[in-house]
C-alpha cells in the first residue's frame, strides 16, 4: 500500500508542477521577450522540476522553487549567448495604425517594449513582483540576491518606466519625414 501512495503522490506532484506552466511562461516571456525561447525555458524548467520533485522540501513553496529553476535555466541560456545587442529604435516602434489599437493596448505594448529595454536584473525583479505578485523576500530567494538589491532594482525599473511613459509617444505624423512640393 505504501508504494501505491508514493506513486499517487508522484502524479499529484507532477500535476501541480504542470499547472504552473502558464505562470512560468508569462515570467519567462517577460525576461526574454521571445515566444519560442520562453517556451523552451519553461519546458526545461518543467523537465527539471519533475525530475527533481523529491528535492522540494516545503510544498507550500512550490512557486518560488519553480521560479528558482527558471532563473537557473535563464542564466544558463545567457552564458551560452553572445553579448546582448542594443535595441534599435526601429524595432520598438509600433507598426499598427492608432485607429486599430485601443489606448490600453497601446499602453500595454509600450510597457512591454520599455521592459525589454531594462537591464536584465531589473526586468527579472519587475516581472516577478508585478506579474507574479511575489513578495520581495520570495524574489530575493528565487534570484539568490539580497532583499535590498530587489528593492533597488524594482525602484529603478519603475522610475525608468514612469519617466518613459510621461514622455510623449512618437506619433506617425511626427516620425513621417516632411515632404515639400516643388514645382
Amino acid at each position: 500500500m505504501h508504494i501505491i501512495d508514493l506513486l499517487g503522490g508522484a502524479s499529484i506532484a507532477k500535476d501541480r508542477i504542470a499547472e504552473r506552466r502558464g505562470r512560468l511562461y508569462r515570467v519567462a516571456y517577460a525576461w526574454c521577450g521571445e515566444r519560442h525561447l520562453a517556451d523552451d525555458l519553461v519546458q526545461e524548467t518543467l523537465t527539471r522540476a519533475i525530475a527533481k520533485r523529491h528535492q522540494l522540501r516545503e510544498p507550500s513553496r512550490l512557486d518560488s522553487w519553480l521560479y528558482s529553476i527558471l532563473n537557473n535555466c535563464w542564466r544558463e541560456h545567457l552564458r551560452g549567448r553572445r553579448p546582448q545587442e542594443e535595441l534599435d529604435e526601429q524595432s520598438l516602434t509600433s507598426r499598427h495604425c492608432t485607429e486599430q489599437i485601443n489606448q490600453s493596448g497601446e499602453l500595454c505594448q509600450r510597457v512591454l517594449e520599455l521592459m525589454g529595454r531594462l537591464p536584465e536584473g531589473q526586468r527579472q525583479v519587475l516581472s516577478l513582483v508585478a506579474l507574479e505578485e511575489l513578495s520581495y523576500r520570495e524574489v530575493a530567494e528565487t534570484l539568490d540576491i539580497p532583499i535590498g538589491t530587489v528593492m533597488s532594482r524594482l525602484c529603478r525599473a519603475r522610475q525608468f518606466i514612469a519617466r518613459a511613459l510621461e514622455a510623449p509617444a512618437p506619433t506617425a505624423a511626427a516620425t513621417r519625414p516632411f515632404l515639400r512640393r516643388v514645382k
